[in-house]
């Protein structure tokens, strides 16, 4: 587990103190440690959690870097070794453990349901949560194209990289003819994939492309129209031990009360769904004033059925609405896809 200082705490250890370790004092924290992974995106996400709690007048922060399966296996299928869990399953385990005080993830990364002992206390305030597509830099697309209509540029039968059923299915539905050709790596990495591989075009989060700098990178934001993000994309989750009251104090200074509800919204709905992260469940929320409303589909993997609705409800009641929304996918077949979707993904055993 290596470690990096937060912003503040490399300006002030505090004499006589272990820096980076959590102590309940009352309502006093010396040190928090924030755990997460050491790819460019995640480390940015957990020094602008750093950032926020000492702005906030906060303890000084420490960054313990942490290497998770997702890390350790880089070309593997998510869908047939353990799915998303595995880029949280090693900083949860730490936090139970107590080496860290604080989890930071991506929230689309993690699961509807978190281990027994812990509890999502906040959100920052979510980025786009839109996705977007990406051209090899020698494309030069037009300006202020569409993705749509960049898609059918590509030609009658374009390979579009990613590994996202959710993607995948509805991308289908934009380009019928499209081949889709599984891409992993870090952001950086899958950049130069685009550049230099089979790839037409791929498919990557807006909000991570403008987090690490490569907004001139987007060709095209794909509508929510389009489109359904996945749940909790462009949000950043802070997740603590659920009994460590002092440090979920310090969380919710910072968490965004709209950014919370949407993406409560959203879980919910995965959750009574029964579904997962590598299940092709879009979900989008927004608050607007006192309502929450919320987008939600569920696809085959081809895309040919996808039953879609939005709803709206009490923006102090974000869990209700999941809920109702998902009972509304369910009498539209939701079940059944997802019972298709979950055996297609199922590896098959040789029992001879």
């Amino acid at each position: 587990m290596a470690t990096a200082r937060g912003p503040a705490a490399r300006r002030r250890s505090g004499r006589g103190r272990t820096p980076g370790r959590a102590e309940d004092l009352g309502h006093i924290v010396s040190g928090l440690r924030i755990g997460t992974r050491g790819s460019d995106l995640a480390l940015w996400q957990a020094r602008a959690v750093a950032t926020a709690i000492e702005a906030s007048d906060g303890p000084p922060c420490e960054l313990k870097v942490i290497r998770t399966s997702g890390d350790r296996l880089p070309h593997a299928d998510l869908t047939e070794v353990g799915g998303k869990r595995l880029f949280v399953k090693e900083i949860e385990e730490a936090l139970i453990a107590r080496e860290i005080d604080v989890a930071v993830h991506s929230a689309k990364d993690l699961p509807a349901v978190v281990p027994a002992g812990l509890a999502v206390r906040g959100y920052l305030q979510r980025a786009d949560a839109r996705d977007g597509l990406v051209l090899p830099a020698s494309a030069n697309p037009p300006p202020n194209s569409t993705a749509t209509a960049l898609l059918t540029r590509l030609g009658p039968k374009p390979r579009v990289g990613t590994s996202s059923v959710r993607r995948i299915a509805q991308l289908a539905m934009l380009h019928h003819d499209a081949t889709f050709v599984p891409i992993r790596g870090n952001l950086d990495t899958r950049l130069r994939k685009v550049d230099d591989g089979p790839y037409d075009a791929i498919v990557l989060a807006v909000a991570g492309l403008r987090r690490l700098g490569f907004t001139n990178r987007l060709s095209a934001a794909l509508t929510i129209d389009e489109c359904v993000p996945a749940p909790g994309q462009g949000a950043i989750a802070m997740e603590t031990r659920a009994d460590d009251t002092v440090t979920s104090d310090v969380v919710a200074r910072i968490d965004d009360a709209d950014t919370g509800a949407a993406v409560t919204a959203e879980r919910t709905l995965v959750e009574a769904l029964g579904g997962g992260c590598q299940m092709p469940i879009g979900a989008h929320a927004v608050v607007a004033g006192t309502e929450l409303r919320i987008d939600a589909v569920v696809s085959t993997l081809d895309g040919r059925r996808a039953p879609r609705f939005q709803a709206q409800g009490d923006r102090a009641a974000p869990a209700a609405l999941g809920q109702a929304l998902a009972a509304r996918l369910v009498d539209a077949g939701a079940a059944e896809i997802l019972a298709e979707v979950s055996r297609a993904q199922t590896p098959e055993v040789d029992r001879s």
